[in-house]
């Protein structure tokens, strides 16, 4: 844990696919905060909102932290999976008794799949030009 002024902060890094989240968490009344906008605002479904907020359900912590985050790259998906380890790995600074429950739910994973890169010679990663016979 690290002392920044008179509040007490900690921080954890997420990556997937092409984002990277950087997290910082305090004490507070369970406030996220991405990019200087409100969660609600930042991800318009509900779905990718869960998805950020998991790490703070399996704890029963929804109301116990604010989160101020910044990501960059990558698109919604990324982002919040990106979001979503850097929660886990904060929360993990703070107390190393979180450990056991955030592995339960596998938020403590990296999941480094990337997108394969386009061949040369060919129309995507796999894909190839239609063949012609005659």
């Amino acid at each position: 844990m690290e002392k920044t002024g008179k509040k007490f902060r900690n921080h954890g890094i997420g990556r997937r696919k092409s984002a990277v989240a950087r997290v910082w968490l305090k004490p507070g009344k369970g406030s996220i905060e991405i990019n200087e906008r409100k969660i609600t605002e930042y991800f318009g479904t509900q779905n990718l909102r869960s998805t950020v907020e998991l790490p703070f359900k399996v704890l029963g912590a929804e109301k116990n932290f604010d989160a101020k985050i910044n990501v960059v790259g990558g698109g919604p998906v990324g982002q919040a999976g990106a979001i979503r380890l850097g929660i886990a790995r904060a929360l993990l600074s703070i107390n190393e008794n979180y450990k056991a429950e955030l592995k339960k739910y596998a938020l403590l994973t990296v999941d480094d799949r990337l997108k394969e890169r386009k061949k040369y010679g060919q129309k995507g990663a796999r894909r190839k030009f239609q063949f012609v016979k005659r």
